[in-house]
């Protein structure tokens, strides 16, 4: 467990490789603020494929700022649910312009002020009411292209 408990800025990184090469930290539920409603049927299965595999295989990302969840609530959820006090995490400035944010299928548009204000005030938005987004090389990939696949065993998160 000791390995996670580093810091985010990393010696002669520069900005950009830190987005895009974060490093995961733990950081307890309790300091977390979700943005978003999450689908209770989505939530059963992912449950149950963690506790089957014994594993959380990717930590959630927050804004380092705000400690907003820009993706993973329903990891968030389950973790809260094994009773878990942690998560590994994923810190990044939500306010960089790399970082957009656009609205799933056809969902009335959001902003970034709108995603922190649903998390700051917990007056949730509706479930998959953003879709976060980073821009690389001119090309627009889902935030999940920052998240490495990285399992922790359930019985290392406190």
């Amino acid at each position: 467990m000791d390995k996670l408990w580093f810091c985010c800025h990393i010696k002669g990184m520069s900005a950009r490789d830190i987005l895009l090469r974060p490093e995961p930290v733990l950081m307890r539920l309790d300091e977390l603020r979700q943005h978003e409603n999450y689908d209770p049927q989505h939530l059963e299965e992912l449950l149950a494929e963690i506790v089957r595999d014994g594993c959380l295989k990717r930590p959630i990302i927050v804004d380092v700022n705000t400690k907003v969840i820009l993706d993973g609530h329903h990891r968030y959820n389950c973790m809260k649910r094994l009773g878990k006090r942690y998560i590994p995490v994923y810190l990044v400035d939500y306010m960089r312009p790399e970082i957009v944010v656009l609205p799933w299928d056809n969902k009335p548009p959001v902003t970034k002020e709108q995603v922190l204000r649903a998390g700051l005030t917990g007056e949730k938005l509706p479930s998959k009411s953003s879709k976060h987004m980073v821009r690389i090389n001119d090309e627009l990939h889902h935030i999940t292209y920052l998240e490495r696949e990285s399992p922790m065993r359930l019985e290392d998160i406190p």
